[in-house]
């Protein structure tokens, strides 16, 4: 459903946040390590993320990447999934079709609808916090 870089985007904002919470910044080289990302596709994603306010990027010795903890609880993932990947996800076609709507539907439109609308309600009322509270307690994990 979402891309490569979205999945990782979503990673690295969830392993940030635990981090956070231990009043911890990462680095880069931590972060794609964590998350299992190559580095320099790491910091782009990074950029974006730095870029969109949902993550902050300290300069200089001690610096690395944080997010405040009183931002965790407003951030969504639907605000890390938009600033990566666009609306694509809540509109694009099931089989990937490019004129696929409700007078030409392609033969998933209907079903595929009522799954994307599922994700959208999912992505709107999900927020940083609970996810990097279930790695911090260990319940939730971001790699193997």
């Amino acid at each position: 459903m979402f891309s490569k870089t979205c999945e990782y985007g979503i990673r690295a904002t969830i392993f940030i946040a635990s981090q956070s919470y231990q009043d911890n910044r990462v680095g880069l080289k931590d972060i794609a390590e964590k998350i299992d990302s190559p580095e320099a596709f790491t910091a782009k994603i990074l950029q974006i993320l730095s870029r969109n306010n949902i993550i902050h990027s300290i300069k200089g010795v001690g610096g690395g990447f944080e997010i405040p903890k009183k931002m965790m609880s407003q951030i969504k993932l639907i605000q890390i999934v938009s600033a990566i990947d666009g609306d694509r996800v809540f509109t694009g076609c099931g089989l990937g079709l490019s004129h696929c709507s409700e007078t030409h539907p392609c033969p998933v439109h209907d079903r595929f609808k009522e799954i994307r609308n599922s994700l959208a309600t999912m992505l709107e009322n999900t927020n940083l916090e609970e996810l990097a509270m279930g790695i911090k307690s260990g319940d939730t994990f971001l790699r193997y």
